[in-house]
């Protein structure tokens, strides 16, 4: 995956801005809301934080 650019899920489509942006840089991946357009706050993880929710979600941890 090429680091440094900020993603969307192409399955975000046209919902209104209800997703998020995810960042991999080097040493951490960040997260962002779409609709603040960059303004709002940027969440950092380690690179370890962000495997762990990612094995999570696929578990179905976080499933309500």
């Amino acid at each position: 995956m090429e680091r440094n650019v900020w993603r969307k899920a192409s399955a975000s489509g046209g919902n209104g801005g209800q997703c998020v942006e995810v960042m991999v840089t080097h040493d951490a991946v960040k997260v962002r809301d779409t609709k603040d357009a960059g303004a709002g706050p940027v969440h950092v993880y380690t690179h370890a934080e962000w495997n762990a929710f990612v094995d999570g979600v696929k578990k179905g941890e976080f499933d309500l």
